[in-house]
């Protein structure tokens, strides 16, 4: 890497991110380019970003055209490519209703106040939203508040009240947090940052009949494990419930900044004219290169190919020495080490040409693009094992 790249960042950057020594200069399909020509085998697409493949040639003329055509005009008026994309998504989530926004924290500050507006119709005054332990929701204050880990909010406190935290997997805890001024429970199908940690199928079906029972909205954080990720286009779709409120967004725009509200019934049109806002969400360009994702997953057969070799990776992952399991769903899949050496080992394995990322000092994270191919899983699991060697020894 160019030292004086690293130089003049850390001169003009804050620092709020602990960078790899590389710069990456170019990408193609599940590959990255660095200033140097070295390639690098990408699992991890820019944080379950890229699930296309970087620079894939459908989305960029798809962007390419809509930036010399009309590229802005604000939500006062209708756009084309707005509508379409919102007419893609309501029919392949059979939710009824969507508002679009700038990226995974901004879509889920919207399911919290959709809530919160639905919560206080009528003789309801209800505002409490219920989360679990391990979750991840964002950066913003409110879902900062929302997010079940302490280490991420003790420099912010306070924070905005109205949200509590109960363990996964236990659904007496939820019901006993619950309280008169409850509206909602949020949660991931699969927690991301928490660890790759799955919930499971009961559980989450349990907590949609006890949403039911209790009047309670059912928010799904599906930022990270939607657009196809684990195998369906939302996650809780092979998973036996529906939710009330969805969010989605990463790979949706394949790269470029867009997340995504949905929701049904009585709550998807609890909103109205001023109630929320935003200058850039659901932009002409955006939705264009959304449509073209959603066009290049259902034309390559994507969610096929991301089950099959999800498969793939888990069986060759579960067979490196040092690891212990491997969970998680489709292509999210952490890999549990006998050791907390998960730093180290992506340290490693960068320099071996394969890019991955630690959630936890225990846990691996692979999230490479749903277009990855059999002999690039295989690839994958090799440079893998090699780099859990090299720290091994």
């Amino acid at each position: 890497m160019s030292a004086s790249v690293s130089a003049r960042a850390d001169a003009v950057l804050m620092s709020t991110y602990r960078r790899a020594p590389v710069v990456f200069v170019r990408g193609a399909g599940s590959w990255l380019y660095d200033d140097a020509g070295k390639a690098y085998l990408d699992c991890l697409c820019g944080v379950s970003v890229c699930s296309v493949g970087h620079a894939n040639p459908r989305v960029a003329r798809a962007v390419s055209e809509q930036l010399g055509t009309l590229v802005h005009v604000s939500n006062l008026f209708y756009t084309l490519p707005q509508v379409e994309l919102a007419e893609r998504l309501v029919a392949l989530s059979g939710l009824d209703r969507v508002f679009f926004a700038n990226c995974g924290a901004t879509a889920n500050e919207t399911a919290i106040k959709l809530a919160r507006r639905w919560g206080q119709q009528g003789e309801r005054r209800r505002h409490g939203v219920i989360s679990l332990d391990g979750s991840f929701h964002g950066r913003t204050l409110a879902t900062l508040a929302a997010t079940g880990q302490p280490e991420k909010q003790a420099t912010f406190q306070p924070l905005p009240p109205g949200f509590s935290q109960v363990a996964p997997e236990d659904l007496e805890a939820l019901a006993a947090a619950i309280e008169p001024t409850t509206v909602a429970v949020l949660l991931e199908t699969v927690q991301g940052e928490g660890g790759v940690r799955p919930l499971g199928e009961r559980y989450l079906q349990g907590v949609r009949r006890l949403c039911d029972e209790r009047e309670l909205l059912l928010i799904v954080d599906d930022v990270q494990a939607g657009t196809g990720r684990c195998g369906r286009w939302f996650s809780w779709q092979d998973l036996g419930f529906v939710p009330d409120i969805a969010t989605t967004a990463k790979a949706l725009g394949g790269g470029l900044p867009i997340g995504a509200c949905l929701a049904r019934g009585a709550v998807a049109a609890a909103f109205r004219p001023g109630d929320h806002a935003t200058t850039f969400g659901g932009g002409p360009a955006v939705c264009r290169g959304a449509l073209a994702v959603i066009e290049e997953i259902e034309q390559r057969a994507l969610l096929a190919n991301c089950a099959a070799r999800g498969a793939e990776l888990r069986a060759a992952l579960e067979r490196v020495p040092g690891v212990s399991a491997v969970r998680g769903r489709g292509l999210l899949l952490g890999a549990v080490l006998e050791r907390p050496c998960a730093e180290a080992l992506v340290a490693r394995a960068l320099e071996l040409g394969l890019v991955v990322n630690n959630v936890r000092p225990e846990v691996v994270r692979f999230a490479p693009p749903l277009s990855i191919t059999v002999e690039e899983v295989a690839e994958a699991a090799r440079r893998f094992a090699g780099a859990l060697a090299a720290v091994a020894s």
